[in-house]
């Protein structure tokens, strides 16, 4: 798998998501076999690029992988001075953000709003490909509404403007995350066009993930909502569809210190003030995959002091340890 001039190591790719795609979590991922990671969406809006928060959402480590950066906005000089910065700062893939339902980003006509508005979409591709020498790839859903699917049309669009690779998510804006994912619409995609396809939308599993590829004949697919609280599923993945072979996921003692881990480095990126609080939707993701307990998820929500919650959380995954063990 090939964007640009980049080879990836493999063909299963993280998804870019708001406030999960941090730093911590993008080098987990990729600790267990993702190609390449995302960071969080960056906005457009130039009034923001300087903030506290952008500056962490830029973070990046080299155990991390390549360092691709998704922006978002509808203004094409914009975008471009956006994609520029960003690659000022060390930003090697730039990737567009027309795929995100979000309220909020739709009613500045960003994200998936986009789609509704082709030329305006031709404009920002060729704005942000022309700013920068680094690969630009995109981002998109499969229409607007199930009445106005043009993802065929979309794609030829980013083809002709010089984008390096194109993510499909499966659904229409309208269909949020409801539903089957349309894989039919990304083999359409594919069969239209000659640039890298991405498949995206409710791989959860090794086998999902064969499945896809197959009936998509797409070259890479891209693991979303699947990978929260389970980033091991990138290693399980890996191994079946580049490997043939099923891989064995880690045990619950390699699973255990790897929370640990993941959340104690969540506390040093983030800080005292705001890195317990990262830590509560992580820790509830992990346990719904290892151990759901809501009595111990609202005593570990009321912690306010990340070693207390260290400590806390290190007492429970013990203790799922030793009854492992009777």
């Amino acid at each position: 798998m090939r964007i640009g001039s980049y080879e990836l190591k493999n063909r299963i790719l993280l998804a870019p998501m708001a406030g999960i795609t941090d730093q911590p979590f993008r080098r987990l991922c990729a600790h267990y076999g993702a190609g390449l990671t995302f960071s969080e969406m960056m906005s457009a809006n130039p009034q923001v690029w300087h903030t506290e928060k952008s500056k962490l959402r830029l973070s990046h480590s080299r155990d991390a992988g390549l360092n691709a950066v998704q922006i978002a906005g509808a203004d094409p000089l914009e975008m471009a001075q956006a994609a520029a910065i960003n690659v000022e700062y060390g930003a090697q893939i730039i990737d567009i953000n027309m795929g995100c339902p979000a309220k909020k980003v739709n009613r500045k006509l960003a994200g998936s709003a986009l789609l509704q508005f082709p030329e305006l979409v031709e404009q920002i591709l060729k704005a942000v490909v022309s700013a920068v020498d680094v690969p630009v790839t995109l981002k998109i859903r499969t229409g607007w509404d199930k009445s106005h699917r043009n993802c065929v049309d979309i794609a030829k669009i980013a083809e002709q403007s010089g984008i390096a690779a194109l993510t499909i998510h499966g659904r229409t804006r309208a269909c949020l995350f409801e539903g089957a994912a349309e894989y039919q619409s990304i083999r359409a995609v594919k069969q239209a066009v000659g640039i890298p396809i991405i498949a995206n939308g409710d791989i959860d599993s090794a086998e999902k993930a064969q499945q896809v590829l197959a009936e998509t004949n797409a070259d890479a697919i891209m693991i979303g909502r699947a990978a929260l609280g389970n980033p091991w599923l990138f290693r399980s993945v890996e191994g079946l569809i580049e490997h043939g072979s099923n891989v064995q996921m880690p045990d619950l003692r390699e699973k255990c210190a790897q929370i640990l881990q993941h959340i104690s480095e969540l506390h040093r990126f983030y800080g005292c003030q705001k890195g317990y609080r990262i830590a509560r939707k992580h820790v509830a993701w992990y346990l719904q995959g290892i151990q759901p307990d809501s009595v111990f998820r609202q005593t570990f929500n009321t912690i306010t002091e990340p070693a207390a919650q260290l400590a806390v959380l290190e007492e429970f995954l013990n203790s799922l340890l030793d009854k492992e063990k009777c």
